[in-house]
This record gives C-alpha cells, sequence and structure tokens, in this order.
C-alpha cells in the first residue's frame, strides 16, 4: 500500500469516527431534551496534581485543588450547549468540594445542593461503600421534571458506573428507581 493511499484511508476513518461520535452526541443531546435522565459532570480542569493537597478542608478553598482559567470556560462552554438546546436541569446537585461547586455555579448559574455522597473518593476508598450506598437513589430515581445534574469527581463516577471521565465529561444516566440506572452514555460539551 503506498504512503498515499494510508494517509487517504487513515483520514475516512477518522471522518467515519468522528461522524459516528457526532451523531451519538446528538441522541444524547435528544435524550436529554425529553428529560427524565441523571448527568453525571466530572468537574472541569484543575490546578495541576491529583488529589487534595496536605491538610486540605472543606470549608476552604484555598487548601483545596481549584478551577483553572481553562476550566472555568468549558465549565461555561458546558452551560451554553445546555442552554442553546433547551436543556431543563430540574435538580442541581454537587460534591462539596469546591471544584465541583465552582463547576455547578459557572455552567449553570444557581447555587447546587451539596451531597456527601458525591465527594471525592480519591484517596479515600474506605468511604466507597458508604457513599455510594447514598448516591446509588440519586442517580436511580427519575426527576420530577427536567433532567438532575450532578457534579462530581472523576473516582467517584467511575466508582458507581465504570466509567472513567475525563474533565468536564457527562456520564448519562437514565434512571430506572430502586438505585437502579442504565449508562445512556457520555460526551463532552466542551471545546478543548
Amino acid at each position: 500500500m503506498t504512503l498515499r493511499r494510508t494517509f487517504r484511508l487513515l483520514a475516512l476513518m477518522a471522518a467515519l469516527a468522528w461522524t459516528s461520535f457526532a451523531l451519538a452526541d446528538e441522541a444524547l443531546w435528544t435524550r436529554l431534551k425529553g428529560g427524565g435522565q441523571v448527568v453525571l459532570i466530572r468537574h472541569a480542569l484543575t490546578t495541576p496534581g491529583v488529589g487534595d493537597p496536605e491538610g486540605m478542608k472543606l470549608d476552604d478553598c484555598g487548601t483545596q485543588r481549584n478551577l483553572s482559567d481553562e476550566g472555568r470556560a468549558h465549565a461555561r462552554q458546558l452551560g451554553e450547549a445546555f442552554r442553546r438546546r433547551g436543556i431543563t436541569v430540574g435538580r442541581l446537585l454537587s460534591s462539596p468540594w469546591c471544584r465541583s461547586i465552582e463547576t455547578a455555579k459557572l455552567a449553570f448559574g444557581a447555587t447546587p445542593v451539596l451531597t456527601p455522597a458525591l465527594g471525592n473518593l480519591f484517596g479515600r476508598s474506605g468511604e466507597a461503600d458508604r457513599q455510594l450506598a447514598g448516591l446509588r437513589p440519586l442517580a436511580g430515581q427519575k426527576p420530577a421534571n427536567g433532567n438532575t445534574v450532578m457534579v462530581s469527581h472523576g473516582s467517584t463516577i467511575a466508582a458507581l458506573t465504570g466509567i472513567a471521565p475525563d474533565t468536564g465529561e457527562m456520564v448519562v444516566l437514565t434512571p430506572q428507581g430502586d438505585g437502579r440506572f442504565k449508562v445512556a452514555g457520555r460526551m463532552t460539551a466542551h471545546t478543548p
């Protein structure tokens, strides 16, 4: 196979993959437009690092890793994507970590209800059973109106769904009741 032919084949494969992702995203946006979904969002991009600094306190944002300027822009883009498509948010919940709260506020222009069930499990695996016991009923409950949006952390979303989302990525769940849900898909609304 010639080099030119190889490049054409790779370009065609990339175009087909992009088209497939775009169609999957539109199907998820349509599902959200109809309401009744739970959207788990990993907080937007933060300052470099993993976990939180030694001595981190939930009531002091200065002791935590927080959103970067790029992350703040991503959070705003996420909210704009919801507004542009007319997606209704019935309930807005957040982890008590500052980066999740700020993501929720910037994206949706409202102060979220804080719930420890959405807290960061990174480095806190001993909390997983208790936390997931509180999170499953939220993920499995069909919203009374619109969609429920929950801003959390990658480790927490992965523990619940088996999906490790990127920063600012959404995992859309269809609630089944009694703490059960089906994963409808995942997507990103911001531009990198």
